[in-house]
């Protein structure tokens, strides 16, 4: 990939200061893009942004309308009009949908799926009256298998891929192009404490910025990452009865890995910011 397609672009990335979002702000930043980092959680999004040298980083609610609205303003008026956002930003508590609070549900459709909307939606706004850029949103590959103590996790993803689907059939030929990317599980706080399925390793965060990276310079509509996983995905989603689906995922141990086998020591950090336990 030429670094020509990713210099002096002004990208937007949700979800920052952690895991997918800094790895990506690392990637196009290193490649000569414009970035601006946006978190909910002020401490650590200030030190990302001053730990890669970026003019513009802050703190973000991607549910609150006024502040994703003033950040996009922010960088706008110190960077230029945004050529790339990232909807990157989302969580992913874990366990049995029967003892999920109903905060914690509204919480993860709040952040996965409705920052997602809001993001794309003042986005579009600003990109299509210009005739030119890139929405970007950050799914998962569970938002196209089903995933035993995810459930409103992989539900989120699924809207996540529709959504976008029909906004890049909604802007065809406009010049603003809608991409989702799929990660497989990735080794960043989300999966703490979880040890993956059975013969199918998890990727790093690098992984997806590489691939984010190339989708900038070649726009497609969805992107699975890693290529095997998404292979995997493809054949059982597509090419595999459920019976047969359902068989495979318990001989690679899905039905376990993130209920039974889950440390919950080594999860508490993550699940309890997730959850809202702690203040962002």
């Amino acid at each position: 990939m030429s670094d020509n397609a990713v210099r002096d672009k002004v990208v937007v990335i949700t979800g920052g200061a952690r895991g997918i979002g800094f790895a990506t702000a690392t990637k196009l930043a290193g490649l000569g893009g414009k970035v601006a980092i946006g978190d909910v959680d002020e401490t650590k999004v200030k030190e990302a942004g001053a730990a890669l040298g970026l003019e513009v980083y802050g703190k973000l609610d991607v549910t609150d309308p006024d502040s994703f609205e003033a950040f996009l303003d922010q960088v706008e008026r110190q960077l230029g009009p945004i050529d790339v956002l990232i909807n990157n930003a989302g969580i992913m508590p874990v366990g049995r949908i029967v003892d999920e609070p109903e905060a914690v549900t509204k919480r993860i459709l709040d952040i996965n799926v409705y920052g997602v909307i809001l993001g794309s939606k003042l986005a579009a706004r600003r990109m299509a009256p210009r005739g030119s850029g890139h929405v970007i949103n950050i799914a998962s590959l569970a938002g196209e298998i089903h995933v035993p103590g995810l459930a409103t996790y992989c539900g989120s993803k699924w809207a996540v891929l529709g959504f976008t689907d029909s906004l890049r059939a909604e802007y065809h030929k406009t010049g603003v192009e809608f991409s989702s990317v799929e990660p497989t599980f990735t080794n960043t706080e989300l999966v703490a404490g979880t040890h993956g399925a059975k013969g199918l390793k998890n990727a790093e965060p690098e992984d997806i910025a590489n691939a984010i990276a190339d989708l900038i310079a070649k726009p497609q509509g969805r992107v699975r990452v890693t290529k095997l996983a998404g292979f995997m995905t493809l054949v059982m989603t597509r090419f595999m009865p459920p019976q047969a689906y359902d068989m495979l995922g318990r001989l690679m141990g899905a039905e376990h890995v993130f209920l039974d086998d889950v440390d919950v020591e080594a999860r508490k950090a993550y699940e309890e910011r997730a959850r809202g336990v702690e203040a962002n």
